[in-house]
């Protein structure tokens, strides 16, 4: 079974930090959310969520990618921490999945995560980054990292990575159960 990590910090967005731990979670990966300290995480709409684990407590060697939840505070406050950035740049090191939607593929950026890649964010989050190719797109893949767009787009997110840790028939499968019109599913 595919295990994920997902850091959590004050000011995350909830809505993609939550859509992206159920939808992995509907799809029987294993999911660890972590926060900076043992405290409960406050998100950026006031939503109050407890992490599993504590970052201190993991390694990188563990997961089979890393996911990234946005909200401008919350990515400002993983970009500052070297024990994320550490585990995302051993994880790129091994050549593992990373992931970040919304605001948080600037922390990739600050991992080095991103050079040369195609990527997407929150509109101007990485407006000063170099030597990646910006594109709007709900969800990018290139190579082992995944990136998307905000809130709007954290369930084509999620599911994307459903289909790249399981394949395409287990996200279409759990896509399929949350009766999504058929105008934005992902997967058939």
């Amino acid at each position: 079974m595919a295990r994920v990590l997902i850091p959590l910090a004050d000011g995350v967005e909830e809505t993609e930090a939550v859509t992206v731990i159920d939808i992995l979670r509907r799809a029987e990966i294993a999911v660890d959310s972590v926060g900076l300290d043992s405290e409960l995480v406050t998100a950026s709409r006031g939503v109050v969520l407890k992490p599993d684990r504590v970052i201190d407590d993991v390694s990188a060697s563990d997961y089979d990618m890393i996911a990234l939840p946005g909200g401008g505070e919350g990515a400002k406050r993983l970009m500052a921490d070297e024990r994320v950035l550490r585990v995302l740049r051993e994880k790129g090191e091994a050549g593992g999945w990373t992931a970040a939607i919304c605001a948080a593929p600037k922390v990739l950026a600050r991992a080095g995560l991103l050079g040369g890649r195609r990527v997407t964010s929150f509109p101007g989050w990485l407006d000063d980054e170099t030597g990646l190719s910006y594109v709007e797109e709900t969800v990018v893949t290139d190579g082992p990292v995944v990136t998307s767009r905000g809130p709007g787009t954290a369930m084509d997110f999620a599911l994307e990575l459903v289909a790249l840790l399981a394949d395409t028939a287990t996200a279409a499968g759990v896509e399929a159960k949350l009766q999504r019109p058929a105008a934005h599913r992902r997967y058939d």
